[in-house]
């Protein structure tokens, strides 16, 4: 199979109702006839979300959230303006019984909210200062900004030395912003579909052998070290489900890559995409005379987002999502071609059209950044990596560390993102969005606003950071989300003054 290098690489607390209907926890066993698992929603009344998530270990020893005494991570749903009040337990053990990636694990926990234009200090989006050790809780106050952009972000664990584990383990879950449907009204007549894509770790796996078959996992090794693959994907935590779509339905899929540290080339065997936005910030917004992009598949990233409408294929037909085999460099990890789902047709009566929760309108925000772009970058991101760890500018992250750049609030600024390694590295930034508009040293087509861009191993990449926003105020980071990477050192602060 090819691989992938295409553009895209680019005031009360109010109740709230927990949707576990037609919710079942996958069957991995046996065949792989299984129906796409719907994820629980937990959805604002009054203007506020409040719940209490809890941090525990499952009956198979893995870390999870827990909701009202089950094992998931619901899909939460606001809309701007909105608050999202958690409660946030750690009741992992005191004393773990395995090491982390930079030392022994200690179980500590918090949160980010991945994407969301929200303050980086507490009680928000701070992954720095709060921290739970177990026995411990966090209270968070998320204020959605009135003008957020809408769109699909997620949420997920961030303690700097146990962030893979944790995110391996499936600690994280999807966050929908309401509204999108304003800037491409035919979305409102559409059934809705958010798929959590996870990696399943195969180590002392007894089933990793018909996992492989499962998924077809391809032998084909189109780039990376020459390793036997450690992971396979679930959808919405299933091995290979059917996704049912009647023959020239439309849907309107959300996808989010969850995985700790793998990356997805999407493909709908024998249809495009027709994508509507990406890491949660609609084209529209940017570009209102161009609101959509017809594409034949999409590399997204470790936290990438992908929000699109597929089409049924024809009647008769077997057609499958995959993700292609990638190219991650001579020192990557293997991230070979597989089977994510089967698509399955259905009568077109049993279509169930969503309605969608907000009717709000949106600024669009034609800008014209062609100055910015050609002058020299006011910031460089050098990643290196050697045996000893990866680094950020020859430095490796400490929590102590002085913040490695300032910022200042209400400017656009061109920042060059440079991979001095033998890998590929995608590169997040909290708090803000950025337009990734040229890849070594070569304009991008059709260039796209994203929070996390894929950085070619031997190369670089320009962007526009948007640091307009007065609400990011702050001490934040940005860091490379193969979070094994990250918590090995490939993070750094920046202050947002």
């Amino acid at each position: 199979m090819p691989c992938a290098t295409c553009p895209l690489r680019r005031a009360t607390t109010a109740f709230v109702v927990l949707v576990i209907a037609v919710f079942g926890f996958p069957r991995l066993e046996g065949s792989s006839q299984t129906a796409l698992p719907s994820v629980p929603e937990l959805r604002a009344k009054n203007h506020i979300l409040s719940l209490t998530l809890h941090a525990a270990i499952t009956r198979d020893g893995k870390n999870s959230f827990y909701v009202n005494g089950q094992p998931i991570a619901p899909t939460l749903r606001l809309s701007p303006g909105d608050q999202l009040k958690i409660t946030y337990v750690n009741d992992l053990p005191a004393k773990p019984p395995e090491a982390c990636l930079a030392g022994p694990c200690m179980d500590m926990t918090n949160l980010h909210f991945h994407g969301l234009t929200v303050s980086p200090d507490a009680p928000q989006d701070d992954v720095l200062d709060m921290m739970a050790m177990p026995g411990q809780s966090l209270h968070y106050t998320v204020r959605i900004p009135n003008d957020h952009p809408p769109g699909l972000y997620w949420y997920h664990t961030h303690p700097h030395g146990e962030s893979f584990r944790q995110a391996l383990d499936g600690m994280s879950g999807a966050l929908v912003i309401e509204g999108i449907e304003s800037y491409l009204p035919t979305l409102a007549g559409l059934q809705e579909r958010v798929l959590v894509v996870r990696g399943r770790s195969l180590e002392h796996d007894s089933q990793s052998g018909d996992l492989k078959q499962r998924v077809e996992l391809n032998s084909y090794l189109c780039g990376g070290k020459p390793d036997t693959p450690s992971e396979v994907m679930t959808v919405n935590g299933s091995v290979r489900p059917q996704i049912e779509i009647a023959p020239g339905e439309r849907q309107f899929w959300r996808v989010v890559n969850a995985s700790a540290d793998r990356y997805l080339d999407l493909q709908l065997e024998g249809q495009p995409f027709e994508i509507i936005a990406m890491d949660g910030m609609p084209i529209a917004q940017h570009d209102p005379d161009h609101p959509t992009r017809i594409v034949d598949h999409v590399l997204l990233p470790p936290a990438g987002r992908l929000e699109t409408i597929v089409t049924g294929p024809g009647a008769g037909t077997s057609n499958h999502v995959v993700s292609r085999c990638v190219d991650t460099g001579p020192d990557g990890d293997p991230n070979p071609a597989m089977i994510l789902a089967d698509i399955v047709s259905r009568p077109a009566a049993e279509s169930t059209p969503r309605v969608f929760e907000s009717s709000r309108k949106f600024d669009l925000k034609t800008l014209d950044l062609a100055a910015e772009e050609k002058a020299p970058p006011r910031f460089t991101v050098i990643f290196t990596e050697d045996k000893n760890g990866f680094y950020i500018n020859e430095e490796k992250f400490a929590p102590a560390a002085a913040p490695m750049v300032h910022v200042k609030v209400g400017t656009y600024q061109h920042w060059r993102i440079v991979n001095a390694t033998r890998e590929l590295h995608p590169m997040h930034i909290h708090q803000v969005h950025f337009l990734a508009y040229a890849e070594n040293d070569k304009p991008i087509a059709n260039p796209l606003w994203l929070d996390t861009v894929n950085v070619p191993y031997g190369g670089s990449v320009d962007v526009i950071m948007d640091f307009t926003d007065p609400v990011i105020k702050g001490m934040s980071v940005f860091h490379c989300h193969l979070l094994n990477h990250e918590d090995k050192g490939m993070m750094a602060k920046v202050l947002f003054e």
